[in-house]
């Protein structure tokens, strides 16, 4: 599950997110604690591809795998990967995160960037369960976007926010921390670390 809005076509197929070019220092600070010199990490619901770029070219010799369901963002993931040519990025790969997953050697990590808020909850299931089956001892799942704590929204931004998610989709909508934290507990993940990001939006490190 993905949402393209806030995306703006450029000249080719690459599409360029401003929250993207926003947050990806914020984000890379947590990956650069948290994730291992080597194998590979699962980025689902890559969109247009800039954070799969910019993280890749950061965090070499890791191999980054970028995922999204929608065939335009998948095209706009490959033509980032075809300007950049860095070798570390692998081609992009059809999945929703409800449906079957790969099987990938080597994998260390699984990170994803705003999707829980813009997809139905049995997306955050899925994507739990699957990372309690699929990461090795140790490996680690990384959650951004924001959320609720303690039933209460973290700012009026995203209180408003949240009403806009529910109006345009009613199974959407800003999750509560604890929730998901069950969801984590159940698939025998462990909370490493809530981290607190611009914007009012959380990094959430679980360790397997």
């Amino acid at each position: 599950m993905n949402s393209m809005d806030s995306l703006e076509h450029g000249d080719d197929r690459r599409l360029s997110s401003p929250a993207a070019q926003r947050n990806r220092e914020p984000i890379l600070a947590v990956l650069r604690s948290v994730l291992p010199k080597t194998g590979r990490v699962l980025e689902i619901a890559s969109g247009s591809g800039e954070h799969a770029v910019y993280f890749a070219r950061q965090l070499a010799p890791l191999c980054w795998q970028p995922t999204d369901p929608s065939g335009t963002a998948l095209a706009s993931i490959a033509a980032w990967r075809d300007q950049e040519a860095l070798e570390n990025l692998a081609a992009p790969v059809r999945l929703d995160v409800t449906g079957e997953w790969p099987t990938l050697p080597d994998l260390a990590a699984i990170v994803c960037i705003n999707m829980l808020h813009i997809s139905p909850w049995a997306a955050s299931e899925t994507l739990f369960a699957a990372a309690g089956r699929q990461l090795p001892v140790g490996g680690v799942l990384i959650v951004y976007g924001p959320f609720r704590r303690d039933g209460e929204h973290t700012a009026s931004s995203n209180e408003a926010f949240d009403q806009d998610l529910r109006l345009r989709d009613p199974r959407w909508g800003i999750r509560d921390l604890e929730m998901v934290q069950v969801l984590a507990v159940d698939n025998e993940l462990t909370c490493e670390a809530v981290n607190e990001l611009p914007a009012n939006n959380l990094c959430v490190v679980w360790r397997r």
